[in-house]
């Protein structure tokens, strides 16, 4: 639940990164703010990433770019996934099945509404991905977001549901809520549709 209480604290950042050389970066890049910074990082194993010597701080409210469909340019449906945190690695999992773009958001607050409104004017839809609860975390700010910009989109909010999440194993508790790699495609498959999803009727001549 710390990604929605933390989003409504005036003055105070949220960075979720998405392994642990970004954990690394992200601490630093934290420490030399001059505000409250928090940084979120689950517990469980990381996915084993090489950690770069250094301390690189990472630009500040921005996220990048991992993966872009082929279908940017063609015909088809153009789905975006926007990753916040660890569920980065899962989600590239899942949108290499759905030859989706992949967003690493990396910040939460401030919330790189340029990269959001980059990926909603050139997709069909947006797909939020985050561990943490739905009601007011990540995907919310990209709702918010995009309704401040007057942009209408289908928008599938990805995260943890409106009760009490049991203890557990990590990765088995992403799985059962659907938030590992076979979750995500089969959320976006039941959302927008499969497999004609991936197929937009041709204009009428």
């Amino acid at each position: 639940y710390d990604i929605a209480y933390i989003r409504c604290v005036p003055n105070m950042s949220l960075i979720a990164p998405a392994d642990e050389n970004e954990c690394r970066q992200a601490l630093t890049t934290a420490f030399r703010q001059d505000h409250p910074v928090a940084v979120r990082y689950p517990r469980g194993v990381g996915v084993g990433c090489a950690i770069e010597p250094g301390f690189a701080e990472l630009p500040w409210g921005r996220g990048e770019l991992r993966r872009e469909s082929s279908l940017a340019a063609g015909p088809g449906r153009r789905i975006a996934l926007l990753a916040f945190g660890t569920l980065l690695y899962p989600a590239l999992q899942a949108a290499e099945r759905l030859d989706a773009t992949v967003a690493n958001m990396r910040f939460v607050k401030p919330l790189d509404a340029e990269l959001v409104l980059q990926l909603a004017r050139s997709h069909d839809a947006l797909v939020t991905v985050e561990e943490g609860c739905v009601m007011g975390g990540a995907g919310s700010a990209v709702a918010e977001c995009l309704a401040a910009a007057g942009m209408a989109m289908p928008l599938l909010q990805l995260g943890l549901p409106d009760e009490f999440v049991e203890h557990g194993d990590p990765a088995r508790l992403l799985a059962i809520l659907g938030l590992d790699a076979a979750g995500i495609e089969q959320s976006v498959r039941r959302r927008f549709g499969s497999p004609l999803w991936l197929v937009r009727p041709a204009a009428a001549s």
